[in-house]
C-alpha cells in the first residue's frame, strides 16, 4: 500500500489538535481543579469530603472512579460498535457520533456549580466516553492511510498536532481563569473554558471528517439481523487471529500493565499536585503546558529513536523511565513547586512518545491486507481502557484506604514493572519483521 497524501494525512492529525483540548483542560488542568474546588460539603469542616448517592467520599476518590466507569463502558461497547463499523465500512459516522457527544457533555459543564454535582458527574462521565470512544475509530484510521515504514511518523504528527492545539486553546482558557477579564470569577472563567473545549473539539473533528477517506466495508450481506451476536462474532474473528500472532498477542499483555500506569498519571497528575503536593492552581497549570509543549520534541525524538534500535528497546526504555519517575513522585515535597516543574518535564518528554509509538507498533503488528483493522484497534482500545479502568480504580481505592495518594503513585511503580517484563517477554518472539 501507499500513503495517503498529505492532505488526508494532516486531516487525520487535525481531529488530535481538535480532542487534545478535551484532554489537556477537562482532564488535565482546569476541570480537576474546578472540581476539587466545588465538590465538598462543607470545607469548614474538611476539604476533601463530599457526599454522593448517600455515600461520603474522598472528592479526588470520587473523580477517578466517575473516570473508571467511563472507561468501563467504553470498554464495553466499542468492541460492538467497531466490529459494525468495520463490517459496515461507517466508522466516520461513529467518529462524529462520539465527537459530538463528547463535545456537547464538555459544554454542559458550564452549568455544572457546587449545588449540581450530580451534573458535574454525568457530563464528566460522558465527556469521557465520547472521547475515548472516538479514540477507537480515529486510531484505527492510521494503517488505511499510512504504509508500515511511515506510521512511527504519523503516528507521532498526531500527537504533536494534538499538543499544540490543545496548548493554545489552553492559553485562551488560563486568560480567562487567571485574566479575569471583564470581572468575571475564577469559577466562571472555568466553566467558559468548559464550553470553549466543547466548541472546538467539535469544530474541528468536522474539519478532520471531511478530510478522512471513506472506509472499505469488511463485510458483506446485511447486517440488520442478529447484530448483537455478529458483532461479538466479528470481534471473535479478531480474537482468533490474534492467538496466532504471538508477538502481537504479548505485546498487547506488556501494553495493558504499561499502560495501566501511563493513563492513571494523565488522569490523575493535576489532582495529585493540587491536594497532595499543595501547588497553586497557577503554577499546576504552568506544569501541565510545560508537559504540553516537551511532548511535542519529545514524540518525535522517541519516534526517531526507534527508527534506530526498534520499537521494543525503545518502549523498555521509556518504562524504566516511567518506573524512575514513579519513584521521583512519591518523594516530592510539599510545596515542591520547581520539582513538580523538573517532574512534569520529565513525564512531558515521554509520555506524548511512548503513547504514539505503542499506537504505532500495535499498527505494525497487524497483518498488512487486513480489512477489519477498527477490531484490531478494538482489542487496542479496550486492552487500554480495561487498563485504565483497573488503574484509576486503584489508585482512588488506595488512596481512600491509606489516606495518601502517595501510595498510589507507588503502586503505580509495580504496573510499570509488570508491563517491563511484558515487553521482554514479547520481544523474545522471533519473526520475520523486527520491531
Amino acid at each position: 500500500m501507499q500513503t495517503a497524501t498529505k492532505k488526508v494525512v494532516n486531516g487525520w492529525a487535525m481531529y488530535d489538535w481538535a480532542s487534545s483540548s478535551y484532554n489537556l483542560v477537562i482532564t488535565s488542568t482546569i476541570f480537576p481543579t474546578y472540581f476539587e474546588a466545588i465538590a465538598v460539603d462543607d470545607a469548614d469542616v474538611s476539604k476533601t469530603t463530599v457526599t454522593f448517592l448517600g455515600r461520603q467520599f474522598e472528592n479526588t476518590a470520587l473523580y477517578n472512579y466517575a473516570i473508571a466507569l467511563a472507561m468501563l463502558i467504553v470498554a464495553v461497547m466499542s468492541p460492538l460498535l467497531s466490529s459494525i463499523a468495520d463490517y459496515k465500512g461507517n466508522k466516520k459516522k461513529f467518529l462524529n457520533f462520539y465527537l459530538t457527544m463528547g463535545s456537547l457533555a464538555c459544554a454542559a459543564m458550564y452549568f455544572f456549580e457546587r449545588d449540581t454535582l450530580w451534573l458535574g458527574i454525568m457530563t464528566l462521565i460522558i465527556a469521557c466516553v465520547g472521547f475515548w470512544g472516538a479514540q477507537v475509530f480515529y486510531n484505527s484510521f492510521l494503517p488505511e492511510i499510512a504504509r508500515p515504514d511511515d506510521r512511527d511518523r504519523i503516528s507521532a504528527r498526531g500527537f504533536a498536532y494534538g499538543y499544540v492545539g490543545s496548548v493554545l486553546l489552553q492559553l485562551v482558557c488560563f486568560a480567562f481563569v487567571m485574566g479575569r477579564p471583564f470581572g468575571i470569577s475564577e469559577s466562571k472563567g472555568a466553566q467558559i473554558s468548559f464550553l470553549l473545549v466543547g466548541i472546538w473539539w467539535w469544530a474541528f473533528g468536522q474539519y478532520s471528517l471531511r478530510r478522512l477517506p471513506k472506509p472499505v466495508p469488511a463485510g458483506t450481506g446485511d447486517l440488520q439481523h442478529h447484530i448483537l451476536s455478529k458483532g461479538y462474532k466479528e470481534l471473535q474473528k479478531v480474537w482468533n487471529q490474534v492467538k496466532q500472532l504471538p508477538k502481537l498477542k504479548r505485546f498487547l499483555l506488556s501494553f495493558f500493565f504499561y499502560n495501566m500506569g501511563v493513563q492513571t498519571v494523565m488522569l490523575v497528575a493535576a489532582l495529585y499536585g493540587k491536594s497532595e503536593l499543595q501547588i497553586p492552581t497557577t503554577n499546576l497549570i504552568i506544569a501541565i503546558l510545560i508537559i504540553q509543549l516537551i511532548a511535542v520534541p519529545g514524540a518525535f525524538a522517541i519516534s526517531k529513536l526507534s527508527s534506530r534500535i526498534g520499537n521494543f528497546k525503545t518502549l523498555m526504555a521509556l518504562v524504566v523511565l516511567w518506573i524512575l519517575l514513579c519513584i521521583a513522585a512519591y518523594f516530592l515535597p510539599v510545596g515542591g513547586i520547581y520539582e513538580f516543574y523538573a517532574l512534569g518535564a520529565a513525564v512531558g518528554f515521554i509520555m506524548g512518545g511512548i503513547q504514539s509509538l505503542s499506537r504505532s507498533t500495535h499498527a505494525k503488528l497487524i497483518p498488512e491486507g487486513t480489512k477489519d483493522t477498527v477490531s484490531f484497534f478494538s482489542f487496542y482500545d479496550v486492552t487500554e481502557k480495561i487498563a485504565a479502568v483497573v488503574g484509576i480504580f486503584s489508585f482512588g481505592y488506595i488512596t481512600e484506604l491509606s489516606g495518601s495518594q502517595r501510595n498510589s503513585v507507588l503502586a503505580l511503580a509495580t504496573f510499570f514493572v509488570i508491563g517491563l517484563l511484558g515487553l521482554l517477554y514479547a520481544n523474545a518472539v522471533k519473526e520475520n519483521k523486527v520491531l
